[in-house]
């Protein structure tokens, strides 16, 4: 902890001085109808060479802005130009908030030019952002856009399955990423169906996925970060909508509570979603065939007749305080829960819950910017299956997290303190009924700095993060950094890497193909032996990331990118589930590679969209006996989207997704045996007479075999009815129809051992939607 406080005060004293400003010109651009921030508006002071874009919040800041008359001009395609007087005097700081007024420019052409403002403006390693239109271009299972289907069309990013698959990113597990909601930590933010996350798509405002790379800001996990940020209420009137699906229905509504005026910008305002999933009720009538392939299918478990186990419950609400002079605040909290149930086979239950609140402060007499959060989120789940053995992990993570931010002319500068604490509360007992159980409470404090630097032809940004895990009292410096170099203004060369922390660890493993049960543990502070049997010098996990890539705008409608990366991980922290006495350790070491390359296409014109990504790929890990290939090592992944809009309002737009994957790896078996309780044996019982339970014996090289090559066709298909003819009318009914697996390829998911029964992916699912929007 005390590195962590000095490391903060030599920022303060270093950075105050260096970053004090002689005249300051800052605001908000923010649209005029709803009061939503927009992001990545060209802001230049004419005259004077000076200017800026601004940033996800629409906010931007001018330094060392020369004494005199001036004009603010701000250009953003989609909406009218403004130009603003300003009268600048010495030593003074202003803010402007700029309202702009959409303009009759095509969408599709406004998002391909942020998107290249801000490759040329950030080092952007290994990032992508979303915004809610991208969920749109997809054809979506259940006709519902969802985070969690367009998660999978990004390279890197791999899905072992529809039903209690996982997402692995990068060569990481699931617990390797962490996901963030407002600021706060969500565990298993996807449904058991595999196809639907907790979040609200209308209410996303950006979803950053960082593959690798991130920079000092992000801390304590070894592979990726989903940074997702929710949007404020609609500031200046009521707006909302409802659907209804097959597989569920979802509503959601804003508004202010404090209208935003002109002459009065300051609002309050409110946002509420939710959803309910239903698809073990509709799936018997509508999707028998589902029912009987799921894998809980008659001929796999017995339990196919009830259909498709899976239900689901999400709220979030949120009130946000947006300050006249730009500042802001918000108080959020959710509930998602998730039911699998199926009798005489297995139920679980997971839920998150939690609250918190956030702030963005600009102080009018200080050239910082300061931003924090602080909320809890709390984890439960329990699975209980025929045997009675108790699987159960709750997890109460806190956190506080205050940021600082300096803005330069050429520079950027960034620091900040990270505290976060997590109760464990972990129960699991294996085949042999030995149990593992946690009990604890860990807490880690860290402090980060970034800054960037830009050059006409380049941009820099080293960043140093100093992560201290009190349970092992263990300080982790973690040096960050990365570069782009401008060759031309339409080509982009950038590189990155750095080193990375975790503590927390995952119950599932990379033998799972299939788990619905999905616990959290604090690393362990007992010695634990690594791949050489030798014991670990400590047991927080390591990993070390190598990035390097280009950036390719081959013309006003074409981007092309290309990265590829190197991961090293050394130790990964392993949880023993097949231990077999009480005096086996309750974890193991393994280390752990991933490389690759990956490319994506991105092509928008005049209502068409076009998207190829491609990722070849290498996962292993070694866990001192032999290196071997992960249950989620797929060598090819290649995803194809197209989409076409057409209509004097876009009210129709079709769209195609191809998917094809290579095999995944899987452990062959090579015979079976009689499994003869040790009670038997000691009674003298034969095992030539008794009929016990079949063993399985699996060849000694783990995952040495390979499934069939996975491909899927989904198509859609969407049709937005205008009840009036204003242009300024938001409502409509929205009627969306989608076929996923259009060809009914049988993609296996597994194959049961003792049966020797093929259990496939979900199959051909035609569904309709109607969405009615106000």
């Amino acid at each position: 902890m005390r590195y962590t406080f000095l490391f903060s005060f030599l920022l303060v004293i270093i950075t105050n001085p260096a970053f004090a400003q002689a005249s300051l010109v800052r605001g908000n651009i923010v649209d005029a109808a709803s009061g939503q921030p927009v992001a990545f508006a060209s802001v230049q002071i004419s005259g004077t060479g000076l200017g800026t874009i601004s940033d996800e919040n629409g906010f931007y800041s001018i330094p060392e802005v020369p004494t005199g008359d001036w004009v603010l001009q701000v250009r953003f395609l989609g909406y009218a130009p403004i130009d603003t007087a300003i009268a600048v005097e010495a030593g003074r700081i202003y803010y402007r908030r700029i309202a702009l007024v959409p303009d009759a420019v095509e969408l599709e052409t406004i998002d391909i030019s942020a998107r290249r403002e801000r490759d040329r403006s950030s080092v952007n390693m290994s990032a992508r952002r979303l915004e809610s239109e991208d969920f749109a271009q997809l054809p979506n299972i259940g006709s519902t856009p969802d985070l969690a289907q367009y998660l999978t069309v990004l390279p890197g990013i791999v899905s072992t399955g529809d039903q209690g698959g996982q997402l692995f990113i990068r060569g990481g597990s699931p617990s390797q990423q962490k996901v963030l909601l407002d600021g706060l930590t969500i565990f298993n933010p996807f449904h058991s169906i595999g196809l639907f996350s907790v979040f609200e798509t209308e209410a996303i405002q950006s979803a950053d996925v960082l593959t690798g790379g991130f920079q000092a800001n992000h801390g304590g996990r070894l592979s990726a970060i989903l940074d997702i940020k929710t949007r404020a209420g609609h500031q200046k009137g009521w707006h909302g909508l409802v659907s209804a699906s097959p597989f569920q229905a979802r509503s959601l509504i804003e508004g202010p509570i404090v209208k935003s005026t002109d002459e009065k910008p300051g609002s309050v305002s409110l946002l509420v979603t939710g959803k309910y999933g239903y698809l073990d009720q509709t799936s018997p009538a509508l999707y028998p065939n589902a029912a009987n392939q799921s894998i809980l299918s008659q001929d796999a478990l017995g339990a196919g007749e009830e259909g498709l186990p899976y239900s689901y419950q999400d709220l979030y609400g949120k009130v946000s305080f947006n300050g006249s002079s730009g500042s802001r605040a918000d108080l959020f909290g959710l509930y998602f829960s998730d039911q699998f149930a199926v009798d005489g086979v297995a139920s679980l239950d997971w839920t998150v819950s939690g609250g918190g609140a956030n702030f963005r402060l600009i102080p009018p007499n200080s050239g910082a910017v300061l931003d924090g959060v602080v909320g809890y989120t709390s984890y439960l789940t329990e699975l209980v299956e025929t045997d009675g053995a108790p699987r159960s992990s709750g997890v109460v993570n806190y956190t506080a997290q205050l940021n600082f931010s300096y803005f330069n002319s050429r520079s950027t500068l960034r620091y900040g303190l990270d505290f976060t604490g997590f109760n464990t509360d972990f129960r699991f007992e294996n085949g042999l009924g030995l149990t593992v159980t946690q009990r604890d409470f860990t807490s880690e404090i860290a402090g980060y700095l970034t800054f960037q630097y830009r050059w006409p032809s380049w941009i820099i940004e080293p960043g140093l993060r100093i992560h201290y895990y009190a349970a092992q009292s263990y300080v982790s410096p973690e040096p960050r950094i990365g570069a782009k170099y401008l060759v031309s203004d339409n080509f982009r060369i950038k590189a990155g890497g750095g080193l990375y922390s975790q503590n927390m660890l995952g119950t599932t493993n990379d033998e799972d193909v299939v788990n619905f049960f999905v616990g959290y543990l604090a690393g362990p502070q007992e010695p634990v032996s690594g791949p050489d049997g030798n014991q670990l010098d400590q047991t927080v996990q390591l990993a070390s990331h190598l990035l390097l890539g280009a950036e390719w705008d081959a013309s006003r409608q074409l981007l092309i990118r290309l990265e590829g990366y190197y991961k090293s991980f050394d130790p990964l922290l392993v949880l023993n589930r097949n231990k077999r006495s009480g005096a086996d350790p309750d974890f193991s070491a393994e280390t752990g590679r991933a490389y690759g390359a990956e490319t994506t296409i991105e092509y928008r014109n005049r209502g068409w969209y076009g998207y190829v990504g491609y990722a070849l790929s290498w996962v292993d890990r070694n866990d001192g006996m032999q290196i071997y290939p992960t249950v989620f090592d797929r060598r090819h992944n290649l995803n194809i989207l197209g989409q076409y809009t057409w209509g004097s309002r876009k009210n129709w737009d079709v769209s195609v997704r191809w998917n094809l994957g290579s095999p995944f790896p899987f452990t062959q078996t090579i015979g079976f045996f009689q499994d003869v309780p040790a009670d038997e044996w000691l009674a003298g019982n034969s095992f030539l007479t008794g009929n016990f339970p079949l063993g399985v014996l699996l060849s000694s090289e783990r995952n040495g075999g390979r499934l069939s090559y996975y491909h899927r066709l989904d198509l859609g298909l969407t049709y937005r009815y205008w009840f009036s003819q204003n242009p300024d009318s938001e409502t409509h009914l929205e009627t969306s129809f989608s076929v996923s697996n259009a060809y009914n390829r049988e993609n296996i998911f597994f194959v049961d051992r003792l049966t020797s029964n093929k259990v496939n992916q979900l199959p051909v699912l035609p569904s309709l939607a109607l969405t009615f929007h106000w």
